[in-house]
């Protein structure tokens, strides 16, 4: 996988020279499942490298210095694809953020990435903003779409900084996950160890724009392979999927298992014509057993899993070529290093059906940079020429990975990872709570759900409810907990640490005592 010493990540997807004709359809955004198909917007490939071009030229009018980040904080529209890929061809470091993000959230971001500007819809402007940060609002985003394309992409090496995302750690503060511009390459592995993808594909994600799953699975990939992207930015609604599997003839669709089990629970799917999908690919959460047969049955096509972190995006599935075996994600992709290492300390790879800590080998090229100003953390995933992220796993004889959770407690929610760190100190800014613990907890269909688990203030009482519409104002929707639990003490080490095994077992106690 050697990559190429000038690389640019937006010109190998959109530049010249890619397997693709310019007037070919590369995005259709759906604004509404149930209109024509004309109605949704169609974006070829030569109006998407125009836009880009034109993007890069207009950021480089703006004398940004070299390696200024741009956070980009937009609704769910196709100008926020055309603006990070934007970033990336004028040489710059993107910094996609959700939408779904609170103030508070969004302001940590901007400040800890040290942005030279943020992009903003109308609706997702921030209250403050750090002196000399530039603020570019609607009117300005348009003008960039409107002006004079540069002519080609910046000339940047492999190993430039390209983009920065953030994703939760145990110490409750989100950090930065820095990429080089090579980490594109990184994902080739993917297209046969996972997708099996091929020019003729149209692969509908389910994910928003902002999510970095979909600006790498519905768009990244599917474009360096001349393919067609399909989104949907519509009302949320589990019906549109197989619609729109039907209407747009989607060949693949990529989502999040949760989705899968709603798209199960609420669509007859023999009511829809599915017969141009070849396969679905599922991510960001374990596959449980039950959808993965459901699916098959209901639909006759498989759902092929991925694992991945944020660190190095996916690096281990099934695919077309490598069948599924239940309950493992399959194996490592063809050209990656990855072995098992001791959970506490040595390099030396566990012989197979030992578990141990996940391992990729530094010289991936789809493995970050570093953490942004962590130098410590960088420090803490380290050994010798691995890296290790903090997954729990065994490999059997055959190369199959037996996934078994993490050993920190982050914890997974809507495919996101979330720290319980950072849950519990939003939480405990609640008037009524003394003291607060979170974990995930299973429901009776099997899906994991964070719970939190409150001690109340000597004196006063606290409702569910309360506690909820807190988290509301907190926290982005998918860190916020779905079940609240008030109890008299949570249990705790004789040290005083929290131990969420027992959370667990307290959260299954007064399960069964409300039946």
């Amino acid at each position: 996988m050697t990559v190429p010493p000038r690389f640019n990540a937006a010109r190998y997807c959109l530049g010249p020279g890619r397997p693709r004709a310019p007037d070919k359809v590369a995005m259709v955004v759906v604004h509404d499942a149930h209109a024509p198909y004309q109605d949704a917007e169609h974006w070829t490939y030569g109006e998407i490298d125009l836009a880009v071009r034109r993007i890069a030229a207009g950021l480089r009018s703006k004398g940004l210095k070299d390696g200024a980040r741009i956070m980009i904080r937009m609704g769910n529209t196709s100008e926020y694809a055309l603006l990070y890929f934007g970033v990336l061809a004028a040489g710059y470091i993107a910094l996609p953020s959700s939408a779904q993000l609170t103030e508070s959230e969004a302001a940590f971001l901007l400040e800890d990435s040290g942005a030279s500007a943020i992009a903003v819809s109308s609706g997702l402007m921030l209250e403050h903003v750090p002196p000399g940060v530039a603020v570019w609002g609607p009117d300005e985003i348009a003008a960039l779409l409107a002006g004079d394309p540069v002519e080609d992409y910046a000339d940047t090496a492999a190993e430039d900084p390209a983009f920065l995302v953030y994703t939760s750690g145990t110490s409750g503060k989100p950090k930065g996950v820095l990429h080089a511009h090579r980490a594109v390459w990184g994902r080739r592995p993917m297209y046969e160890g996972w997708y099996g993808i091929r020019a003729e594909d149209r692969l509908l994600h389910a994910g928003a724009f902002n999510w970095t799953y979909t600006l790498g699975v519905g768009l990244t990939d599917p474009w360096a392979n001349g393919a067609t992207s399909i989104l949907y930015n519509g009302p949320k609604d589990p019906s549109v999927w197989p619609r729109l599997i039907q209407d747009q003839k989607a060949t693949i669709i990529a989502a999040v298992p949760t989705l899968y089990r709603q798209v199960l629970k609420h669509c007859d799917m023999a009511s829809y014509d599915l017969s141009s999908l070849r396969h679905g690919l599922t991510a960001g959460e374990p596959l449980p057993l039950d959808v993965a047969g459901e699916w098959a049955a209901r639909t006759g096509t498989v759902l092929f899993e991925a694992l991945g972190m944020s660190e190095c995006s996916t690096y281990i599935s099934s695919s077309p070529s490598v069948p599924v075996r239940p309950g493992s994600p399959g194996k490592p992709q063809a050209g990656r290093k990855v072995t098992i290492l001791p959970r506490e300390e040595g390099s030396e790879p566990l012989p197979p059906g030992e578990t141990g800590l996940l391992a990729v080998h530094r010289s991936d090229p789809g493995l970050m940079l570093h953490y942004w100003n962590r130098s410590d953390e960088d420090a803490a995933v380290t050994r010798g020429d691995w890296f290790v992220g903090g997954d729990l796993a065994a490999m059997d004889e055959d190369g199959y990975v037996w996934f078994h959770g993490r050993n920190a407690d982050v914890m997974i929610s809507m495919g996101y990872r979330v720290s319980p760190a950072e849950v519990e100190a939003a939480l405990a800014g609640h008037p009524a709570i003394a003291e607060v613990a979170v974990t995930e907890t299973g429901t009776s269909e099997g899906v994991r759900i964070i719970t939190a688990f409150v001690v109340p203030r000597e004196g006063c009482s606290i409702s569910p409810e309360s506690v909820l519409a807190h988290a509301a104002e907190k926290l982005a929707p998918y860190k916020r907990p779905r079940r609240v639990l008030v109890v008299t003490a949570l249990p705790r080490t004789a040290n005083g640490k929290i131990q969420r095994n027992k959370l667990k077992d307290l959260a299954g106690v007064t399960d069964k005592a409300d039946k």
